[in-house]
């Protein structure tokens, strides 16, 4: 392999490495529900574990601090007795939320017809393969 395509390689990793650390952390079922749940105001924890169907209490608290490092929630301790503690999309989250808004839309428009290509394809390969 020439140096020059193991330099267009090497940068094309670099590159694409941090995008898709960023997607994996929104695209993951937890972090979605998360994010829809947390769109319509600030949430607390209880309220959150009980919106996203099938977390854990310790996934909850994980994937609630990553989204918070990667700047999608905002975390608000008040100082009560006992602590009581919100979560707010930031704008860049929301942004994001609008998004997965649209990509439920588009896929709810084209379900049927995805389920027929799907029918179509699986068809005409059991043709072929028999």
């Amino acid at each position: 392999m020439s140096q020059r395509h193991t330099d267009v390689t090497v940068q094309a990793i670099e590159e694409a490495c941090p995008l898709v650390e960023v997607l994996d952390h929104v695209s993951g079922k937890w972090s979605i529900g998360i994010i829809v749940a947390a769109a319509h105001g600030p949430i607390r924890f209880t309220e959150l574990e009980r919106a996203v169907s099938g977390i854990s209490r310790r996934m909850l608290t994980l994937t609630l601090r990553r989204l918070e490092r990667d700047g999608l929630l905002h975390r608000t301790v008040y100082p009560t007795v006992p602590p009581k503690v919100e979560y707010t999309l930031t704008d860049m989250a929301r942004e994001l939320h609008a998004t997965l808004s649209a990509l439920t839309d588009w896929a709810e428009r084209h379900r049927s017809a995805i389920a027929a290509a799907r029918k179509d394809y699986d068809a005409d390969a059991a043709v072929n393969t028999a």
